[in-house]
C-alpha cells in the first residue's frame, strides 16, 4: 500500500514538472514577441507549485516574471518597477541557493538601467512638482543601488518638498542610521581668460592646469550632511508635534556640532513654544556670542525680553540690532513701542489719583514721565524713517504717537507725508 502511495505522489510531481516546464515554455515565447500579459498568464499557471519544482524551473520562473513587469513598466505603469524588482531578487536569491548563477549578472545589469530610468523619472516628477512621486521613485532607486545613498537623501528632500513629513521622517531616520555623511571632494581651478572659477573632474582639472589655461587649483571637501539630517529631524517632529522627540533630537545634534547656530536658534524656537523663555534667552545670548553680527539674533532677545517686562534689556538688544543692520524697520518699531508700552503703564496709576494737591501734583509728574516716553518712542522712528524713506509702518506709528503727545505741528507732517 505504502508503495502505491509513493508512486502515486511521483507520478503527481512528474507531472506538476511537466506542467511547469510547458508553462514557462510558454511564457519564455510570449517574451519574445514582447506580450508582458501573456508572459504573465502562461506564469500563472505554474505560481502555486514552483517553488516546490528544480531550481532552474524557479530561477527561470522569477527571471521571466521579472522581466515581463519590467516592460510593463517601461511602458510607463510604474507600479510594476516594485514587482520586477522583487521578481528578480527571487531569482538571484533562488540562484545563490541551487548555486547557478545563470541569470544573476543580466539581473545586476538590468537594475542598473531601471535605477537610471527610475531616476530620470523622478528629476521630471520634481520639475513638475509631483514630490511625492518623485520621493518614492528615489527611494525604489537607492533599493535597486543601496551603494548609491545619495538617492536615499533626495528622496527625503522631495518627500519634504511636498509636505509628506511622516515619509521623509522614514528616510532621514534611515539616513541617520545609516550615518549617511553625504560629504563630497570638490576640485576647481580658475580660468585665466575670464577670471572665474570652474569645477571638473580632478583629471581634466589638473590637465587644464598643465596646459596654461587654467591656475589656482583647489581641492574642497563639502560639509557633512549628517548634521542637516538630524536637524531635519528634529523640524519634523516639531511640524508633527511631536515636541519631545524633537528636543531629543536636537540635543543628539548639537552634541555632534555643539556650535551651529541654526541648531541652536532652533532648539531655542521649540523651547519658547513650549514656555520656557528663560531657556529660549540663554540660548539666544549663546548665539548671538557664536554669531555676535547677526541682527536677527539680537532682535529675537529685544521681543523675548520685552514680553518677560525688561523693557531695558530689550531696549539695548534692538538698538545691537538697529547697529548692525541700520534698516531693520521691526527693530525701530519694537523699540519705539518699548517706550510706548511703559509710558502706558503709567496711565493706571495716573487714573486712580484724586483732586488732593499731593495727588494732582503726582498726576502731573507722571504725565510728564508718560510724554518723556513717549517723545522717545518718536525719536526712535525719527531715526527709523532716517534710513527708510517714508516707510508707511513707521509714519503710522510715528502719527499716532505725536496724536498722543498732543504735537499737531509733526501730526500733520507725518500725516502729510502718509498721503503722499
Amino acid at each position: 500500500m505504502k508503495k502505491t502511495i509513493l508512486l502515486l505522489a511521483a507520478i503527481g510531481m512528474s507531472t506538476a514538472s511537466f506542467a511547469q516546464k510547458d508553462e514557462i515554455k510558454a511564457a519564455n515565447k510570449a517574451l519574445k514577441s514582447g506580450d508582458a500579459a501573456a508572459v504573465l498568464s502562461a506564469l500563472d499557471g505554474a505560481a502555486s507549485t514552483i517553488d516546490n519544482a528544480e531550481a532552474k524551473y524557479v530561477n527561470q520562473f522569477y527571471f521571466l516574471q521579472g522581466e515581463a513587469y519590467a516592460i510593463q513598466a517601461k511602458a510607463g505603469d510604474f507600479s510594476a518597477y516594485d514587482k520586477a524588482v522583487a521578481a528578480y531578487t527571487k531569482a538571484m536569491e533562488s540562484e545563490t541557493a541551487s548555486g547557478k548563477t545563470k541569470y544573476t549578472a543580466d539581473i545586476k545589469q538590468k537594475f542598473a538601467v531601471m535605477t537610471s530610468e527610475i531616476v530620470n523619472a523622478a528629476v521630471s516628477d520634481n520639475n513638475e512638482e509631483k514630490y511625492k512621486d518623485a520621493a518614492e521613485k528615489l527611494f525604489l532607486s537607492y533599493s535597486l543601488s543601496p551603494q548609491d545613498t545619495i538617492y536615499l537623501y533626495y528622496a527625503a528632500s522631495s518627500a519634504v518638498n511636498g509636505n509628506e513629513y511622516e515619509l521623509s521622517l522614514k528616510y532621514y531616520n534611515m539616513l541617520k542610521d545609516i550615518n549617511y555623511d553625504g560629504s563630497e571632494e570638490k576640485f576647481s581651478a580658475r580660468n585665466i581668460e575670464t577670471g572665474e572659477r570652474e569645477e571638473m573632474p580632478k583629471s581634466q582639472r589638473d590637465l587644464m592646469v598643465k596646459s596654461g589655461a587654467y591656475d589656482e587649483p583647489k581641492d574642497e571637501r563639502t560639509p557633512s550632511k549628517f548634521n542637516e539630517i538630524i536637524k531635519n529631524i528634529a523640524l519634523i517632529y516639531t511640524q508633527l508635534g511631536e515636541d519631545d522627540k524633537a528636543m531629543s533630537a536636537y540635543v543628539e545634534a548639537r552634541e555632534v556640532n555643539p556650535n551651529d547656530v541654526g541648531l541652536i536658534l532652533n532648539q531655542a524656537n521649540l523651547y519658547f513654544k513650549q514656555g520656557e523663555k528663560e531657556k529660549f534667552k540663554s540660548l539666544m545670548n549663546e548665539a548671538t556670542e557664536l554669531d555676535p553680527t547677526n541682527p536677527d539674533l539680537f532682535y529675537n532677545i529685544g521681543v523675548i525680553n520685552m514680553e518677560q517686562g525688561n523693557p531695558a534689556e530689550a531696549r539695548t538688544a534692538y538698538q545691537k540690532a538697529i547697529d548692525l543692520s541700520p534698516t531693520y524697520i521691526n527693530a525701530y518699531l519694537n523699540l519705539s513701542t518699548s517706550f510706548v508700552n511703559e509710558g502706558n503703564a503709567l496711565i493706571d496709576e495716573m487714573n486712580k489719583l484724586g483732586s488732593s494737591k499731593k495727588d494732582i501734583a503726582r498726576y502731573d509728574e507722571l504725565k510728564a514721565e508718560k510724554q518723556a516716553f513717549f517723545k522717545k518712542a518718536a525719536e526712535a522712528l525719527e531715526s527709523g524713517l532716517a534710513a527708510n524713506d517714508n516707510n508707511t509702518d513707521l509714519l503710522s506709528q510715528l502719527k499716532n504717537i505725536y496724536g498722543a503727545l498732543g504735537d499737531n505741528v509733526n501730526y500733520m507732517r507725518v500725516k502729510k507725508l502718509l498721503e503722499e
